[in-house]
């Protein structure tokens, strides 16, 4: 999405991005003027290759205030004690729960993608019996399990994304969440980079993402792990889950919890004590 959205002239283009029910993703690019479709595939086909480009699709919108719809849309989002919502929920939200407030941004992680949720119930249910006190949000997006870590625990928490963007906006959001004595934000490739090699071992990571780039942080994340320490994988189709924990396990991580949410799976692994 990125990479196309670069190529097209910013003051003309909104683009947004979207997880289908099948676990595919669905990019939309809204024009303030007609474009020209032969250049938009020619352009598409070359970033995302060609099937993708016959799959584009042209339609014509009426006016509409899509700020306003995108807010009606986003209804807060309960996990256990947590609600993530926006700022048009807020006086809505009990006092008793701990309130996250995230905007639609162009970070990935708005808490309304099951994955999300998924993993703030895992923390819900870990926080009421342990409570870790080193932890890491690989691939933090807004910040959304960073901060709700921070918050229901007050304990030291590290948000690292490879994308600058999603660092940017997860700061803010920190910042806005008062979350910010808790949670450092940093932009940095995968566990192996310094400033997340630098603070461990951690008690519980989080790794909201992918499958293939689950796979191949398996051996790295156990070693990053402290004895009993947890990881929470998710961004994992139920179809996928299977392989996911056949990775872990090989490199001596038990399965603890598995939480399966609207076709999504979210795993719970924790490394041995001895």
């Amino acid at each position: 999405m990125n990479a196309v959205a670069e190529m097209l002239d910013p003051d003309d283009t909104a683009a947004a991005l979207f997880a289908e029910p099948d676990g595919r993703w669905a990019v939309e690019l809204h024009f303030a003027r007609e474009p020209d479709v032969a250049h938009l595939r020619t352009l598409i086909g070359t970033i995302a290759g060609q099937r993708a480009a016959r799959a584009l699709t042209v339609a014509t919108v009426a006016p509409r205030d899509w700020v306003a719809a995108s807010l009606r849309e986003l209804k807060p989002v309960s996990a256990g004690r947590f609600v993530v919502h926006g700022q048009h929920d807020r006086a809505r939200i009990a006092p008793n729960r701990i309130a996250i407030e995230v905007e639609a941004a162009l970070a990935f992680g708005t808490g309304h993608h099951a994955t999300t949720r998924a993993c703030l119930l895992a923390l819900d249910t870990l926080v009421k019996r342990q409570r870790p006190g080193h932890i890491l949000d690989l691939g933090t997006g807004s910040g959304v399990l960073a901060m709700a870590a921070a918050r229901s625990l007050r304990r030291s928490v590290l948000a690292s994304d490879i994308d600058r963007t999603a660092t940017v906006v997860a700061r803010n959001n920190v910042r806005h969440n008062r979350a910010a004595p808790w949670v450092t934000t940093v932009q940095a490739d995968g566990v192996t980079a310094p400033p997340v090699r630098a603070r461990a071992p951690y008690d519980l990571v989080f790794a909201n993402i992918l499958l293939a780039p689950l796979k191949r942080l398996a051996a790295p994340m156990a070693r990053l792990l402290a004895p009993g320490g947890r990881v929470i994988l998710s961004g994992l189709l139920t179809s996928q889950a299977n392989a996911a924990l056949a990775s872990y396990r090989a490199h001596g991580l038990v399965l603890e919890r598995r939480l399966e949410l609207a076709g999504w799976t979210t795993l719970v692994m924790i490394r041995p004590m001895s």
